[in-house]
């Protein structure tokens, strides 16, 4: 069963007005931050690839390879299988991204189909395919189908963020930030943005593309 959809900025704001009501901290975090980016982004190969790029690398590295990607043409499955390695990692692409694009264009994923999945059957298609584990399937989740109720805890920007919004000894690890979030259920997806808005107040950098 597919749950709430963010579509709208109205969406972003339901929900955070929520999470102010539900946590003070949270509610705190918001009022450093101003309205929270909607950030929804298209569907399909392109958005994919993209998240799978965007693993553990800072966000400027990420923008600069995608955008070497867009204009050598290799955003669509067709293009990608037809590539050899040597031009998969021309734009930046390490061998085992270029790998994993590879992998992704072989998996004929419907994307069509996805929209109407649960976020349960999202992951467990999306992590099916090599290279793409938890992270990148909830980041695609969250922005790409709008999913209102997914959180990414392996995502260091907002461990760091809950560190220091709740004043923690040290980062949560995954399972605890997982833990953490089921208190901001329906929202989880608008908490996200706001730990990720927090940290750019916090730390003066961009967590997320």
């Amino acid at each position: 069963m597919v749950g709430r959809i963010i579509e709208t900025d109205a969406c972003v704001a339901e929900g955070a007005a929520w999470l102010a009501r539900a946590c003070p901290r949270m509610g705190h975090a918001l009022q450093q931050v101003g309205p929270l980016p909607l950030r929804r982004r298209p569907d399909g190969f392109a958005e994919l690839l993209s998240a799978i790029i965007s693993q553990q690398v800072s966000t400027a590295s990420a923008s600069a390879i995608w955008a070497r990607m867009q204009a050598a043409g290799l955003t669509d499955p067709d293009r990608i299988l037809a590539a050899s390695e040597d031009e998969l990692r021309a734009p930046g692409l390490s061998r085992q991204k270029a790998r994993y694009a590879s992998a992704l264009a072989r998996a004929r994923i419907d994307y069509t189909a996805l929209r109407r999945a649960s976020d349960a059957e999202v992951i467990e298609t999306l992590t099916a395919v090599p290279g793409i584990g938890p992270w990148t399937a909830e980041i695609y989740a969250m922005f790409s189908l709008g999913r209102a109720d997914i959180f990414a805890p392996g995502d260091l920007a907002l461990q760091e963020a809950a560190r220091l919004l709740y004043d923690l000894p040290a980062r949560p690890r995954e399972r605890a930030l997982r833990d953490m979030a089921e208190s901001w259920s329906p929202w989880r997806s608008v908490a996200a943005r706001a730990l990720w808005a927090y940290y750019r107040v916090a730390k003066q950098r961009d967590g997320i593309r």
